[in-house]
């Protein structure tokens, strides 16, 4: 049975032998995510000392200026998760088009992933993190990216803070590991994590107040004037992780300049609103459910709102 400080490496085998028809080939493709995002800890952790910090020059598909971390980490994740032999396609948020790695014509998967969530904070040493969504290949094609939320096989973050911890979901619950540095590995640290019932937190950008739907101001209003607690980090890995842990809501609505929200479909409001549905919450775009979504495009965009089941409950009255 799973205990505090039990390797993640060990635990994701325990998981596997769970199920007999199991191949390996998707603990093989986590360690992959696990073995990159180690060695992207290592370089946030020295980005002051290495030359790292700042744009890269050049602006991605979102339109957004690329941080020299994103482009980093995004060729270490394009590299460890092709060389694993697992994935027969990769999508980024940092990637015009899908890749398909030779090594992975085999594949069973494809992942999706945010390399650096957050990374407008990096040179301030806000939390950050990265993003991945895992799927079955059904297609043989790009097709195979555009799935509901609902049929992940996994997906979850690694967020590097004060410690780095990797919080992954395979369907059976939540679990979540810190990274100990001085054997470098990932330790069972959070168990069989569960979104409280109700929290007493939101997380929203209300610079952008004057842009929203009145019902979503007079929901934040309410909030307000009942005494609720703001916190907002602006790295989307961190304020839900908060969430996660602490209950609450985290939100990241349409509004009059981005009607279609902000956030990405694939690569940050799915697998986190998985996340929080296998840990007991609830996320929704307002109108539907989000793991009902079926992609349209790789960079899709949705609004989010995710978090307690009861907070999220009560937020759908007002809208």
């Amino acid at each position: 049975m799973a205990h505090i400080g039990m390797d993640l490496n060990r635990f994701i085998l325990e998981e596997e032998r769970r199920f007999a028809r199991a191949t390996g080939s998707l603990t093989l493709a986590l360690t992959a995510v696990e073995t990159a995002t180690k060695i992207i800890s290592a370089n946030v952790r020295m980005a002051g000392l290495a030359n790292v910090l700042g744009k890269a020059g050049k602006v991605n598909v979102q339109g957004e200026e690329v941080q020299k971390l994103d482009e980093m980490s995004n060729s270490l994740l394009i590299q460890h998760l092709s060389d694993s032999g697992q994935f027969y396609g990769l999508a980024s948020e940092e990637l015009d088009e899908a890749v398909f790695p030779e090594n992975g014509a085999e594949g069973r998967y494809v992942i999706s992933f945010d390399p650096l969530d957050g990374s407008s904070n990096i040179d301030v040493n806000v939390n950050i993190g990265t993003i991945f969504s895992i799927h079955k290949v059904v297609s043989g094609n790009e097709e195979d990216f555009l799935q509901e939320g609902s049929l992940q096989v996994a997906a979850g973050y690694v967020v590097y803070g004060s410690s780095t911890m990797l919080v992954y979901s395979t369907g059976r619950g939540v679990n979540g590991f810190t990274l100990d540095p001085s054997v470098g590995m990932f330790l069972l640290s959070h168990p069989n994590i569960r979104i409280p019932e109700k929290g007493g937190i939101y997380s929203i950008n209300e610079g952008n107040y004057t842009m929203w739907d009145s019902r979503l101001k007079k929901y934040i209003d309410t909030l307000k004037a009942r005494g609720t607690k703001a916190r907002y980090i602006g790295s989307m890995v961190a304020d839900v992780h908060r969430t996660l842990i602490k209950g609450g809501v985290f939100a990241y609505p349409a509004d009059s300049k981005n009607k279609s929200g902000k956030l990405r479909l694939l690569y940050e409001a799915s697998p986190m609103g998985f996340l929080i549905e296998q840990a007991g919450g609830r996320a929704t775009t307002g109108v539907e459910d989000i793991l009902k979504v079926k992609p349209k495009s790789l960079h899709q965009r949705v609004p989010v709102f995710l978090g307690s089941s009861g907070d999220i409950g009560e937020l759908l009255e007002f809208l």
